[in-house]
């Protein structure tokens, strides 16, 4: 086992030990379709096969030579773009978890790769200006907040963009069981007009909550 996948690995052991006592030695942990059965399929999220660890290297995006305007089409992917393109450099990027944890992270791309990954394909609604659907894939919320052993005292998050863009976000059984990290879109990486390296996806939840060009989670 590398190192990267010795260390997600130590992360998980130790997020496991901490929360059993939370979770009951009889709880099952989540289903393949965390919306439960009242779900629709379009916000349904289902556990994606294992990944692998260390992960394959990507291409990095690049930006495309034209941008679209706000709510114009981006030909590439077919999605509407909001907000100003950010260029990340993955190799310094880090997303950072901190404030009531027990653990405070700083993972890496490729770290947050190597966690569990679920897709899903919710609609992305800008109300009076577009509904686009496609489908994402990444690292469930949760499992990045028992990483870094998030406390039950824990009731909101504070999710920063590397544009200076926040968001708090009340943690509820909602957030926990259908909001993800995308790092992938229809399969592929990113693109940077809609968030690479990682954008927060909250299905049934308008677009400027799905946070783009995500570098912290401040938990509260």
């Amino acid at each position: 086992m590398g190192r990267m996948a010795t260390r997600v690995a130590l992360l998980a052991l130790a997020a496991v030990t901490a929360g059993c006592a939370a979770a009951g030695a009889g709880d099952p942990g989540p289903t393949t379709t965390a919306g439960g059965s009242g779900s629709s399929p379009s916000t349904s999220t289902s556990v994606a096969s294992p990944p692998e660890c260390p992960p394959p290297p990507i291409t990095t995006p690049t930006l495309p030579e034209q941008i679209p305007g706000y709510t114009e089409v981006d030909p590439a992917t077919g999605l509407h773009m909001t907000g100003t393109p950010v260029e990340v450099d993955l190799n310094s990027y880090r997303l950072e978890l901190i404030g009531l944890v027990d653990r405070p992270l700083s993972l890496t791309y490729d770290e947050l790769r190597c966690l569990p990954k679920v897709e899903s394909s919710p609609e992305l609604v800008c109300p009076g200006y577009f509904v686009d659907v496609a489908r994402w894939a990444g690292a469930p919320l949760r499992e990045v907040l028992e990483l870094a052993g998030a406390g039950e005292a824990a009731t909101s998050l504070r999710l920063t963009s590397a544009d200076g863009y926040s968001l708090r976000v009340d943690l509820t059984e909602d957030t926990l069981a259908n909001a993800f990290l995308a790092y992938e879109l229809e399969g592929e990486p990113l693109p940077i007009l809609h968030g690479f390296p990682v954008r927060f996806v909250w299905p049934g939840h308008q677009g400027n909550e799905w946070v783009k060009w995500l570098v912290a989670i401040e938990v509260s």
